[in-house]
Order: C-alpha cells, then structure tokens, then sequence
C-alpha cells in the first residue's frame, strides 16, 4: 500500500498457525462481499489504530477513495424504491468517503462492528452498530458480509434499529435465508444487551479518540477486488 502506510505486522501464534496484528499506522482495506454472491462491492481503504487480540479498530479518514454498489445505469442503491432495489442489475463506482471520517471498532468472532460518527468539529454524533459476518482477516485486511439491520446508538445511551425494512426485503428477495436471519436477529439482540448494560466498547471513551495527524489518507490499491491467498478468522 501506500508509503508511510506500508503494512507493519507484529507476529503472534497460535492453534491455527503463524498469524500477525497491524501495527498502528498500517494501511489495510475492509470490505464487503456483495450478498448471497462471492464479488467484493465495497471496499474501503482505512488505517490502524490498534490492532490485537481483543480489538481492531481502525480509521476512515474524510476524502478516501472507496468503491461502493451502484445499479447498473449508475443509479445510487438508496434512491432506488426498495421493492426493487436488490433485484436490479449492479455494478460498483469509485468514490469517496464524505464528510468526516469514521472510527470502526470489531472485536474478533463478533457479528457486529461499531462506528463511531463526528459531525464537523468532532462534534460527537453517534455509535452505529453494523450487524454482520465475523470479520475473516487476510494479509490485506479484513473482509465480510453486511446483514442490513443496525442500531444507532446516540451519547444519551438511548439506541433504535435501523433498516428493518431493508432487512426484511433482502430476506423476500432471497439474499438471506431464514436460518440466516435468525442468527442475525440474536446477534441483534445480544448487542442490544451490551448496550443497554454500557459495556465496551461504549463505555471505553473512544469518542474522546483522535487521529494522529501524521497519518497520510491511504490509497485504494488496483487490486482492490483481489482474492486472499491467506486468511484467518
């Protein structure tokens, strides 16, 4: 990747063999693969802030090129009307990430990350809880599969679902099985139960955290879509 943001890797064992965190400051990707298909559709270059065996988190910086869905005449996926919106044709654009930036916290076998949100002025907004596939890491990054319903959780500790109409669409569409989506709707749940015990990473401050101002905004490789040649969980 990128210079400055070159990937450096503190090694570490295990049952599963030689495997490695990020050391902060490392530029990797987060991705999505496209849902009941194997394509990656969003892709997004970030760096890391920490990086071990109880948390990855890792920034979003404003301004980063990412690649994200769009229908294949180049309509954005939200301004599609939902009946349709996971049938029609797709394909992905470049773009980039507007706005501020975001801090995205997954803790290892979780079904669930969470982003924090600044409006400008790292005015605090809001945590979002992104309901999704564990996170499988590669020597590139890390990669995954949304569910479609999230939480927003607000600094007032008071939270609500988010895109359970988008959930229940995927699922009449056959992008998600019904075994699927009750492993989503617990995995819901117990986050539910995290938040509403205040536990971390809520409770932890990182709303209080700030980048390192030394770091460069990191490059969307050309390989972007490549296949991992070594993954872990």
């Amino acid at each position: 990747m990128a210079d400055g943001g070159a990937m450096r890797r503190v090694a570490r064992g295990g049952a599963g063999g030689p495997a490695a965190f990020w050391a902060a400051g490392s530029q990797i990707l987060w991705r999505y693969r496209e849902n009941a298909g194997r394509r990656f559709h969003i892709a997004r270059p970030v760096t890391v802030v920490r990086d071990d065996a109880e948390l990855l988190a890792v920034w979003m910086a404003p301004g980063t090129e990412c690649v994200k869905p769009v229908l294949a005449d180049g309509t954005p996926v939200h301004l599609e009307p939902l009946e349709s919106r996971y049938t029609k044709p797709r394909t992905v654009q470049l773009d980039r990430w507007f706005g501020t930036g975001v801090l995205k916290l997954a803790r290892p076998g979780e079904p669930w990350s969470v982003w924090l949100f600044w409006d400008p002025g790292w005015c605090f907004k809001n945590w979002y809880v992104n309901l999704e596939q564990p996170l499988s890491r590669w020597d590139g990054g890390v990669d995954s599969e949304d569910y479609f319903l999230d939480i927003s959780v607000h600094p007032d500790r008071s939270w609500h679902w988010r895109d359970e109409d988008e959930f229940a669409q995927a699922q009449r569409d056959g992008l998600m099985d019904e075994e699927t989506a009750e492993r989503v709707r617990s995995a819901g749940r117990a986050a539910v139960e995290v938040i509403e015990a205040w536990g971390p990473p809520f409770s932890q401050g990182w709303q209080n955290w700030r980048p390192d101002p030394s770091w460069a905004v990191p490059s969307l490789p050309k390989d972007w879509d490549r296949t991992p040649a070594h993954v872990s969980s």
